[in-house]
């Protein structure tokens, strides 16, 4: 096998020190861009690699972080979280730290799962998504007082750093939106009851009818699971309720259900965007590719995974976490055809 170069050889070979050598290849330090020179053209000349053991028993730190999230069907592309999981890994990478991500199906499982890795110390630290209220995932880290940040806030005393969607704010955006087109029959695709983001996007709704002045018909409100199966379903039960509380209108908490929506309104010989306005939630890469094109709410996911990476490594490197401790932002209502009846300037159809 291969000797492994030493931090010493290198400090020897560019005459410097070796403390010197650890802090420039750990940017830990400025010196002369001589010296800075002389110590990687060494690093590069003796093939020298970094002992991840050694650090690591140094600074009593993995430079990994854990990331579980519940899988979706095999049959469901998830582009939300893989966006998620691009945006993270980017800003570790920059970092020189690493993602440790694996599923999980069993919430008993993943608590055993978090003892493991913090016992161990493989993970310094975990992010954590699809929060709900009194989340046992959040109550455990916080017991332990071990580091994490969330996607996703819950309601509670509990106070801990996260970044959430504001889905309230953004429902009641597609609502308003309906209204200005002169829709007063308006129905929603909802979650089941007790989701916490259902639960929030679902206040949107009420809020923005109940202040136009408009009676929410029960029929209106239509709940199920977030696939194309519900949404279609569902719609078809809506585009049968009599003329005069038929919606012309349909928000839904996902694009999924919308797609669904939108294939049961051309079932039924009518016109998604021309009969029955449609709106979704996520602004899924195919949504506008849709015929026609769907008019969504886009979530910053890039931005919130770069941000909860950035955050929460710099509270592992300075022992201090960034303002805002607990951030909520609003989502982008991206207007298509679906909703309009009409091509939207800028939009590719």
């Amino acid at each position: 096998m291969k000797r492994r170069v030493t931090l010493k050889e290198v400090a020897e070979q560019a005459s410097v020190s070796y403390q010197t050598v650890s802090k420039v290849i750990n940017q830990k330090v400025r010196i002369s861009p001589e010296a800075e020179q002389r110590i990687w053209k060494a690093v590069k000349d003796l093939d020298y690699t970094p002992s991840y053991t050694a650090r690591s028993l140094r600074s009593q730190r993995s430079q990994t972080i854990g990331y579980t999230w519940q899988p979706s069907p095999p049959d469901q592309a998830n582009p939300i979280l893989d966006l998620f999981l691009q945006s993270m890994f980017s800003s570790a990478e920059q970092k020189g730290y690493y993602l440790l991500c694996f599923p999980h199906r069993n919430q008993k499982k993943i608590l055993d799962a978090y003892r493991l890795l913090i016992d161990s110390g493989r993970v310094d630290a975990f992010v954590l998504s699809s929060v709900e209220n009194d989340d046992p995932c959040i109550q455990f880290l916080c017991d332990q007082n071990f580091p994490f940040v969330a996607f996703g806030r819950q309601d509670g005393d509990l106070h801990f750093p996260y970044i959430d969607v504001d889905g309230g704010l953004g429902i009641k955006m597609a609502v308003n939106h309906l209204l200005s087109l002169s829709h007063r029959k308006i129905a929603i695709l909802a979650w089941p009851l007790n989701s916490r983001v259902g639960d929030n996007r679902i206040e949107g709704y009420f809020s923005a009818m109940n202040s136009a002045g408009i009676e929410i018909h029960p029929e209106w409100v239509q709940r199920g699971e977030g696939t194309y199966k519900i949404g279609y379903s569902a719609t078809m039960k809506l585009l049968s309720l009599r003329e005069n509380i038929r919606p012309t209108g349909i928000i839904a908490m996902n694009d999924l259900m919308a797609i669904g929506a939108m294939a049961a309104i051309r079932h039924s010989g009518l016109l998604p965007g021309k009969d029955i306005a449609v709106t979704g939630f996520d602004d899924t890469p195919t949504a506008r590719y849709l015929r026609p094109p769907l008019t969504s709410l886009r979530q910053p996911i890039w931005d919130i995974g770069q941000n909860l990476m950035d955050r929460l490594i710099e509270f592992l490197e300075s022992g201090t976490y960034p303002l805002p401790f607990e951030e909520l932002v609003a989502p982008q209502l991206i207007i298509r055809e679906s909703s309009t009846g009409l091509p939207a300037q800028g939009e590719l159809l």
